[in-house]
């Protein structure tokens, strides 16, 4: 079974939002390793700070069936899709990796370029998987944060409770 990471954020009632996906994630997948919870500025668009965080898990189901149901969390959130592409949003969950699959797997780009981007991707997955390796660099997730450009984004670890 495959350990699955995933990124959740949220810039509109934040702590509602991301309270219920947590819960929704642990209803359905099971036990759920939480990172801390970040608070962070827009990134491409003014806007309010977001709540970002990510999450492992296993599951044995495949990536089109992971995408679907995490799609139909966003939407029991509010999530609308027919904005531009950077905006606030209500709730945001993309699947960060798949076991080690590089590729396009069921129309998702795995492992998820963000993680190398956005410090609030790469850090909260640093947080809790610092010592695995991304599948196409082999580096460890702490050696990318490590090397990151730190002043690059603002990010600031928040007291969450789930």
């Amino acid at each position: 079974m495959p350990r699955v990471y995933l990124s959740l954020g949220s810039n509109i009632e934040r702590e509602k939002h991301i309270r219920g996906a947590l819960h929704e994630l642990e209803k359905r997948y099971g036990d759920l390793l939480v990172s801390t919870v970040y608070e962070s500025e827009a990134v491409g668009f003014e806007g309010d700070a977001f709540f970002n965080l990510v999450v492992g898990m296993d599951t044995d189901k495949t990536v089109a069936t992971l995408a679907a149901e995490l799609r139909a969390i966003e939407e029991a959130h509010g999530r609308e899709r027919q904005g531009p592409k950077f905006s606030s949003r209500t709730l945001d969950i993309d699947i960060l990796t798949y076991g080690n699959v590089c590729g396009e797997i069921d129309g998702v780009l795995l492992p998820r370029d963000e993680i190398l981007k956005n410090a609030f991707v790469l850090r909260p997955l640093a947080d809790i998987a610092g010592n695995d390796r991304h599948p196409e660099t082999a580096r460890t997730y702490a050696e990318h944060w490590d090397a990151y450009d730190q002043k690059k984004q603002k990010l600031w670890p928040i007291a969450f409770q789930v």
